[in-house]
């Protein structure tokens, strides 16, 4: 019965703090075949006679069959930095000249009440969950700087100052446009990877990552790609990424505009590159430390898709931990939820980095 009574209880809050949001906008369908022009892929397989889902299923899987070139890129040499703000190029140029120029917020680490310490050669990226404020995920890297380690804050693609003037939602970065999602979600990987190239301009070599929600999918996919990063928190984990759209409460407004035009099954096929099930193998081969988190009654990421992941992890055979909180996705940012999964976070940072 108690169990029961919290179950209801935890999907009401959910389901209250989901639905806070009004000014989410069903928009239409779009194969968005132009973001993808400038991918090496696109280039070596330019379209001639392929119907769009046909083409972007293609171009999957010459992502898949070589992942290291889709991932690759120029670092950036343009660094700009005020003390707390680091502004680059993004090493994607996407048509929306407000999401192109990179945005970092850096919080130096404090040295240890107690101990005399030189400068650290630690560093966190922390990757904010998606639609997230500029001011959120702020606390968590002031608690690494508190744990004398530093931390850089990555303003995702289409968030805070890169949104377009015309979004109140960071809707370019997940929607119904197949190939502006495909194409935001490999320029989050490359942020992530020059973020690391500027902290390693400013003496920094051993990395740990952070990512929340979307950022979790994006941190994992840039880990698999980078042996720089050794120490993995991925808070909010899922091994697909077409199936959490589809099915999670807060993209039921992307769905709306998905199921009149393509499938389930054919919406795997167009984002298939996207789905970190298909790295673990890279993953496997680097040597890392990972934290898994997930929630027991989340319905934007349901359970079997984190415990999916998990089970990947398992077979094998990796250096993880697995933390399942009791709680939902959105009631994770609240208390007491959010300190005892900074805990988490913080601790096993500290512990592994």
């Amino acid at each position: 019965m108690i169990g029961n009574w919290y179950s209801r209880r935890m999907e009401a809050w959910e389901s209250k703090l989901c639905n806070a949001a009004t000014n989410r906008v069903v928009r239409p369908f779009e194969w968005g075949l132009d973001w993808l022009e400038t991918w090496p892929e696109a280039r070596r397989l330019p379209r001639n006679g392929h119907d769009p889902e046909n083409y972007i299923r293609v171009i999957n899987e010459l992502a898949l069959s070589d992942s290291a070139e889709f991932f690759n890129y120029q670092k950036p040499t343009e660094f700009q930095f005020d003390g707390e703000w680091v502004s680059f190029p993004s090493p994607v140029q996407s048509p929306v000249v407000a999401n192109n120029t990179m945005r970092l917020r850096f919080f130096p680490a404090k040295p240890m009440r107690g101990l005399k310490q030189g400068p650290t050669k630690k560093a966190v990226v922390v990757l904010p969950h998606w639609n997230s404020s500029p001011h959120q995920h702020v606390a968590l890297c002031q608690g690494f700087q508190k744990l004398g380690i530093a931390s850089v804050r990555v303003s995702l693609p289409y968030h805070d100052d890169r949104m377009p003037p015309e979004l109140e939602r960071a809707d370019y970065a997940v929607s119904s446009n197949i190939g502006r999602t495909l194409d935001a979600t490999r320029q989050a990987v490359l942020d992530v990877r020059a973020s690391i190239d500027w902290l390693e301009t400013q003496g920094f070599n051993e990395f740990a990552i952070v990512g929340t929600s979307l950022g979790s999918c994006y941190a994992f996919l840039a880990s698999s790609h980078d042996e720089r990063i050794r120490v993995n928190v991925f808070n909010h984990c899922a091994a697909y990424f077409a199936d959490v759209v589809w099915t999670g409460v807060s993209t039921q407004h992307i769905k709306e505009s998905l199921e009149t035009n393509i499938s389930l099954e054919s919406l795997r096929k167009v984002w298939d590159a996207l789905n970190p099930s298909h790295y673990m193998d890279k993953f496997a081969a680097l040597p890392k430390k990972s934290l898994f988190i997930y929630t027991r009654y989340d319905t934007t990421f349901l359970p079997e898709y984190s415990k999916i992941a998990v089970d990947h992890i398992k077979a094998r055979k990796l250096d993880y931990r697995v933390v399942v909180l009791p709680c939902g996705h959105y009631t994770m940012g609240e208390s007491p939820f959010k300190f005892i999964d900074g805990y988490h976070i913080c601790s096993f940072v500290k512990r592994h980095l």
